[in-house]
């Protein structure tokens, strides 16, 4: 079960990514192996060496679902994370969640913002590969 946030790609630039584990609770882990999970709009911050997920909407009505999770990370790459977040236009964005071994673990990404004129480049640069690879399909077909 993987679950992506696709907007992370087309909002920001990804410099490094880190994996990290999540402190969930029991219907949290049951919410996430169903697919009742959305990260998209999500943001990471590190308080007092400790690094959180906020807005993250797991689970159903019945539970608090956009509650606060701690991310587990090691010591020293919390220390490069908060060097990296104080550097002006850098921010922690969450990129996937996916299990390993029956842990659910997060892929987090240190990201600069884009700009709209990078995003128009991103886009047309899109089409371009998607008009290519449609024109060598109709020539293979005929």
């Amino acid at each position: 079960m993987t679950i992506e946030n696709k907007k992370a790609y087309f909002d920001y630039e990804i410099l490094e990514e880190y994996n990290c584990g999540m402190e969930l609770e029991g219907w949290e882990v049951k919410a996430i192996a169903d697919g009742k999970c959305s990260i998209v709009g999500t943001h990471c911050k590190i308080f007092n060496n400790e690094a959180f997920l906020f807005g993250a909407n797991i689970g159903g009505s019945d539970n608090d679902i956009q509650r606060t999770r701690k991310l587990l990370l090691h010591r020293k790459e919390i220390n490069k994370l908060v060097g990296k977040t104080h550097e002006k236009g850098l921010t922690l964005v969450p990129i996937r969640v996916y299990s390993v071994r029956g842990k659910f673990k997060l892929l987090i990404g240190v990201a600069r913002g884009k700009r709209e004129f990078d995003k128009r480049a991103d886009d047309k640069k899109r089409d371009v590969e998607n008009d290519l690879r449609r024109s060598i399909k109709s020539q293979k077909l005929s």
